[in-house]
This record gives structure tokens, C-alpha cells and sequence, in this order.
């Protein structure tokens, strides 16, 4: 059995070596170098305070193999669970809060709801008088994505992996008749293929498409910053969003400190080819000035001292698609920035999918493209 991986970042690196420790022969496609797109440009976040069941089990799944991580690929990505706070200004935010805890207990995730001078007990820099209400979950974190992506790319080349680069896949071959995908068009040539997983991220739609099928994936540019704040950030601190305006941060090394927030729009028509990776200094004033009004640690005298933009691939739920979209067509995209953390869960799945026929590690029914503009569909908070 052949699979033809298109995407070489952390979704397709994973999907590529849990379908070669299972005997498969895959060839990964990349139009760029491996983790080009997404995964180095993502803040590293690993969570397990989600809104809906299938991306908590998703994140258990997955901090299973990142705690382990070292251990399995002999890389250390700096895996901190320094734990992650949410932050609520309203009593209708405060209300998901509490839910969304009640779900997530139920299935083994220790978050519990925190008034606003307890969460300061979390993170000294906030403001509480700013919030009502807050969420807590000491097991979640974040990890470096370089380092990760680097540990997936060697494992998966050892398990006898074909990661081809510079090979961008320009159509995907279907049967006559039955339409079933069998295989992919590259420059070098046709590969055959019994499987093709569309790994894609923010170029999913557009390979979707060579399939004739149209998912509701939309790239969506976001931007983050490093920042040297006027009072050092502990490296203690957990990763901590203010959901209103939808500001964030964490710590970094020496006091410094991630900083992101404000997203723009998700645009179905952006060329991911051609958007801009540098940051919009007007953009950067904005986020650091909404920081500073609930964070004490960024006053007028913090500098920032770098800051890069990346894309999103979202959703109209901000929910992926991990489905098998048409015959021979496994989809596993639109992770809305929940890509990185669920990687580990996802690879497991699409070789569960492909080998197994079905998915045993979490059901993913919830994940499948008919979802869209029925009652199925359930929103996802989309935050970092």
C-alpha cells in the first residue's frame, strides 16, 4: 500500500509516520521545506480547555504523546505545562466558562472556574478588576513547534518515510467512474497512490478542489510578537488570554514574553502563496496598548524586539475536517489553530482511518465535512 502525503508540516510529518509504523509506504509532498507553512509560525500552545468534547479528547490524546515526547523521538522541545488561563469580562463569557469546565471534568481534564483574585494567584501581572471570572487547567502548556517539527521529520524519514520538498502536487488523479482518488500530479511526474491524505493547512481548499470537492476552509492571517516588557514576565507564568478582546500571552526566556491577539478575517479568496510574514507595527501598538490595560507587565516602556505573521486555516466552526472526504481522499485540515497540539491525536487517526477503516483513538464523527449548515455544527472559541 502507497499514501501520498500532500503537506510537510506537523499534520502530515505525524500522519506520515504513524502509517510507516504500521508497515505503509508513504511519500510526504511539500511544495516548500518541511514545516514552511503553519507549524513554525504557531505559538506552540497545547491545551486541553476546549468547548466541545472531540478537541478535549483530541488534546488528551495528544499531551499523552507530547509528555512522552522526549522520550519517543530523543528531542526536547521544551514542553512547559505552565498550565493556561482564560480570562472573562462578562457574566455570558464567565456562563461558557463554567460549562465547558463541567464538560471537560467529566473527562479527566483538572480545570477548575476561578474568581478574578484567584486567577491573579495564576498570574500576578493581571488586573482582576478587569474580569469576572477566569478558567484554570495546570496541565496544559506549550512546546516549541521548530523543535517538534524537527523531532516528526526524523522519525518519520527513519521509518523509511519519502519526504520529497520543492514537490508540490499540481492535481490529484481520479478513477473514471467511480471517482475514487488514486494518486497525485507532480513535476516529477504521477504518483500512484490507494490513499491521499490532504494535510494541506491553509492550502487545503485548493487541494480539496483538484477533487473536485469544495470545503469551507478559509486561511486567516494572525500575527505575534516578541516582546521585552517593562516588568519580566516569570517564566512560571501560565499562557493567558483575555477573551473579550482577545489578547494573550507567555512567557518566553529572560523575562520576555509572546504576545498576540486581534485576528483578522478569515479571507476564502487570500493567496496563502503570497500573504505578508512580517508584522504590521500599527498592529503590534494596538495589541501591546489592549495588554497593558488588563497586564501590568507591559507598560509604555516595553520594546518589541521581534514578530512574524502566519496563517490559519479555519472553518466556519472553527472545528477541523478529519474525515475521508471521497473515496481515497483522507482530510485532515482546517484545525483553526489547533493544528500543532492535536497533531500527535490526528496522525494516529488518519492511519486509523486508512488502515483500520475506522477511527478507535477518538470518534471524529463530529469532524466531518457534512457538518457545515446543519445542527451538527458546533463553534469552536477560536483562540490561541
Amino acid at each position: 500500500m502507497r499514501i501520498v502525503v500532500i503537506g510537510g508540516g506537523i499534520v502530515g510529518l505525524a500522519s506520515a509516520l504513524e502509517l510507516a509504523e504500521r508497515g505503509v509506504d508513504v511519500v510526504v509532498c511539500e511544495k516548500g521545506s518541511v514545516g514552511n507553512g503553519s507549524t513554525e509560525r504557531s505559538a506552540g500552545g497545547i491545551r486541553a480547555q476546549f468547548s466541545t468534547p472531540t478537541n478535549v479528547e483530541l488534546s488528551l490524546a495528544s499531551m499523552a504523546v507530547w509528555s512522552e515526547f522526549e522520550d519517543r523521538f530523543g528531542t526536547d522541545v521544551d514542553y512547559r505545562t505552565n498550565g493556561y488561563l482564560f480570562l472573562a469580562r462578562t457574566a455570558e463569557t464567565a456562563a461558557a466558562l463554567e460549562t465547558a469546565v463541567e464538560m471537560q471534568n467529566e473527562r479527566g481534564v483538572p480545570s477548575e472556574l476561578l474568581e478574578p483574585e484567584d486567577a491573579r494567584e495564576r498570574c500576578p501581572g493581571i488586573d482582576p478588576d478587569r474580569f469576572v471570572a477566569a478558567t484554570y487547567a495546570p496541565t496544559d502548556g506549550f512546546a516549541d513547534p521548530h523543535l517538534a517539527l524537527q523531532g516528526y521529520a526524523r522519525a518519520a524519514a527513519d521509518a523509511g518515510v519519502d519526504i520529497r520538498t520543492e514537490t508540490p502536487v499540481t492535481d490529484i488523479i481520479c478513477e473514471d467512474g467511480d471517482g475514487r482518488v488514486v494518486g497525485v500530479e507532480t513535476p516529477d511526474g504521477p504518483l500512484e497512490a490507494e490513499y491521499v491524505v490532504n494535510a494541506a493547512g491553509p492550502w487545503a481548499r485548493r487541494v480539496a478542489a483538484m477533487a473536485d470537492v469544495d470545503l469551507p476552509i478559509a486561511p486567516k492571517r494572525r500575527q505575534m510578537v516578541v516582546v521585552d516588557p517593562e516588568t519580566s514576565v516569570p517564566e512560571t507564568d501560565p499562557l493567558t488570554v483575555d477573551l473579550e478582546t482577545g489578547t494573550y500571552f507567555r512567557p518566553e526566556r529572560d523575562g520576555e514574553a509572546l504576545v498576540g491577539g486581534h485576528l483578522g478575517d478569515a479571507d476564502p479568496d487570500r493567496d496563502p502563496d503570497g500573504y505578508d510574514r512580517g508584522i504590521d507595527f500599527g498592529w503590534a501598538a494596538d495589541v501591546l496598548e489592549t495588554a497593558s490595560e488588563w497586564a501590568t507587565y507591559f507598560g509604555p516602556d516595553s520594546r518589541i524586539k521581534r514578530g512574524w505573521a502566519g496563517l490559519y486555516a479555519v472553518t466556519p466552526d472553527d472545528n477541523a475536517v478529519l474525515e475521508e472526504t471521497v473515496p481515497g481522499l483522507i482530510t485532515a485540515a482546517g484545525f483553526s489553530g489547533h493544528g500543532f497540539q492535536h497533531a500527535p491525536a490526528t496522525g494516529r487517526i488518519v492511519a486509523e482511518l486508512i488502515v483500520d477503516g475506522t477511527s478507535s483513538l477518538v470518534d471524529v464523527g463530529a469532524l466531518s465535512s457534512d457538518r457545515f449548515g446543519t445542527e451538527r455544527e458546533r463553534v469552536e472559541r477560536n483562540v490561541v
